[in-house]
């Protein structure tokens, strides 16, 4: 596999050694502590606010969905906001939407489906704006910490609380977003095989294609991890999800995801997950669009979960 180190070592190994890059994290196994907030019905779906102390170092807002009257256990998708520089938008994009998705909002779409859905405030966003996203990190840097690693923390919390709610099946999570929540999808669920269904829309870029481009400022200063390049490419990451079920969307005129590195990523992940006994499971679409998720993409998602979760 070109561009991919480490390639003959045990996932879990490699799962371990991805994590570490992830600068000085709180404990995993520290108490998860949550308060419901608010709970109303919108279009027959519950949605929940929610308030997590997860990290130790401040409080978490999200909202949880699901539809009105289900029973038993549910399917959920562990949904990530994406970024666009509107740091007030955050979670706000799962409940009430975005003009460069789709509508309805994914809350309401996923109830539609069947699904309950949770998504956070990420560091910097909605209600955790307070302070800005370039003093977040270089705080962190000095701290030993990385701005990423503790945006994957708090979505690692969030899949153990999913996990021990009573309504909640814990083997049927799906986590998806795009953009920076698309990044944030393929990364938890290299992590975390807990995971059973991955989408990402829109941000599968290839680290070696984006800097031989000059494309670097395009994206967020949370994208950069120290030493990762040392250790993965993107390929390399997202080869720790096979054989579980993977759907990447990408738009062909998007300068976030530059198609000749999409090509690179397409060819290493066929060959991984053909040595893994499931080709069907891995799928790359390209759409005639910029960064945006158009109407064929939501109706493309949709079906995926449908067919996988």
């Amino acid at each position: 596999m070109s561009n991919t180190p480490n390639e003959i070592k045990d996932k879990d190994d490699l799962r371990k050694e991805l994590y570490a890059l992830l600068g000085r994290l709180p404990e995993r196994d520290r108490p998860i502590r949550v308060e419901m907030i608010s709970s109303e019905e919108v279009d027959g779906v519950i949605i929940e606010k929610l308030l997590f102390d997860i990290n130790g170092q401040e409080l978490v807002p999200a909202y949880f969905s699901k539809p009105k009257g289900a029973t038993g256990k549910l399917p959920v998708v562990l949904f990530n906001h994406s970024h666009f520089g509107q740091y007030e938008v955050g979670k706000n994009e799962f409940t009430q939407g975005r003009k460069e998705m789709q509508t309805p909002p994914y809350a309401i779409a996923l109830a539609k489906e069947g699904y309950a859905g949770l998504c956070l405030d990420s560091w910097g966003f909605g209600e955790r704006s307070g302070r800005a996203e370039i003093d977040l990190f270089k705080e962190m840097l000095w701290q030993g910490q990385v701005l990423f690693g503790m945006m994957v923390y708090d979505n690692l919390r969030a899949l153990d609380y999913l996990v021990s709610r009573e309504d909640i099946d814990p083997d049927r999570i799906a986590t998806m977003g795009m953009s920076m929540g698309s990044t944030m999808a393929w990364w938890l669920a290299a992590l975390d095989e807990r995971i059973a269904v991955t989408v990402d829309l829109n941000c599968l870029t290839d680290f070696y294609t984006l800097m031989e481009k000059g494309d670097l400022r395009l994206h967020g200063i949370y994208y950069y991890v120290p030493d990762l390049l040392s250790h993965f490419s993107t390929s390399s990451i997202n080869a720790l999800i096979s054989p579980r079920p993977h759907f990447g969307l990408a738009g062909e005129f998007d300068p976030l995801t530059p198609l000749e590195g999409l090509a690179i990523i397409d060819r290493n992940l066929k060959e991984v997950y053909a040595q893994d006994g499931a080709p069907e499971a891995w799928k790359l679409k390209i759409y005639p669009v910029a960064h945006e998720e158009t109407a064929e993409m939501r109706d493309d998602i949709l079906q995926f979960l449908r067919d996988w979760l």
